[in-house]
């Protein structure tokens, strides 16, 4: 934790569904559940459970100084949808080889 700011990784069990404009784009019942302060919770899913053939790699980049720097991914109408971590800083390791989806629905059963 530093200066109040702490993230937390847990090994997910709930069933984690990414879908846009009808297509499933992400489907997972094993997600690593990310919390971070002052941040909604992530679901950030294996790469065998991302249909990654559907999505564009982006030129986006972002840094955080928590997590490190961020590469994007784009659908046709959704610029940025996705977003990944491929060198992760040391206290969130577990994320590397992950990707994270801004429109993640929790499936219920």
């Amino acid at each position: 934790m530093v200066h109040g700011h702490a993230i937390t990784i847990e090994q997910g069990t709930v069933h984690v569904r990414v879908v846009r404009d009808g297509r499933v784009l992400a489907e997972s019942r094993s997600p690593l559940v990310l919390r971070e302060t002052g941040c909604p919770v992530r679901y950030y899913l294996p790469a065998e459970d991302v249909r990654t053939e559907l999505l564009t790699p982006s030129e986006t980049r972002t840094y955080c100084p928590f997590k490190g720097t961020a590469s994007y991914w784009s659908v046709p109408d959704a610029q940025d949808l996705v977003w990944a971590y491929p060198e992760p800083k040391d206290d969130v390791a577990r994320i590397k080889g992950h990707f994270c989806f801004y429109d993640t629905m929790v499936v219920q059963g």
